[in-house]
């Protein structure tokens, strides 16, 4: 039996169960250690990402990939390390791939195009699924990033 979990949410005499309730985030914040965050902010800008300049200083650049709901702190490494009680991964090390998705694949070919032309490495070819088109970089940073278009209207039954 499932644990049923509620609790009085200040003086508004407002309860929380947890019975039927399904969790959905609001926002995500994506912290990566980074080198340099000077370069940072000019490798994402140079993709056509914005900089929130209010959570943003010479220890953290950060990157908007959703206005209002998913952001990505780019911390340089010392300030990183104050956030956490294990060593920082090597840079010839993977410890998360992170995916998004665009509108379009000419959108994804565009990014992935022009975070080439600024440092970044190609992680793998395209793929094209036919429903979903996916192309791959390294950044500047070692961070890996999966940049991907899907239609799942045209997704294949099973």
């Amino acid at each position: 039996m499932a644990s049923r979990l509620s609790f009085n949410l200040g003086n508004f005499g407002l309860k929380f169960n947890t019975k039927n309730y399904k969790m959905k985030a609001n926002q995500i914040y994506v912290n990566l250690p980074v080198k340099d965050v000077q370069k940072t902010k000019e490798f994402w800008t140079k993709l056509g990402f914005s900089i929130n300049e209010q959570f943003s200083d010479d220890k953290a650049a950060c990157v908007v990939m959703k206005e209002d709901s998913i952001y990505v702190m780019f911390l340089v490494e010392e300030y990183f390390r104050t956030f956490i009680d294990r060593p920082v991964a090597p840079a010839n090390t993977t410890q998360v791939l992170v995916a998004i998705g665009l509108n379009s694949r000419e959108e994804v070919d565009h990014v992935v195009n022009t975070a080439l032309q600024n440092g970044a490495s190609q992680h793998e070819e395209p793929e094209d699924y036919g429903w979903m088109y996916q192309n791959s970089f390294w950044d500047i940073n070692g961070h890996g990033w999966n940049i991907t278009f899907a239609d799942p209207s045209q997704m294949p039954a099973q």
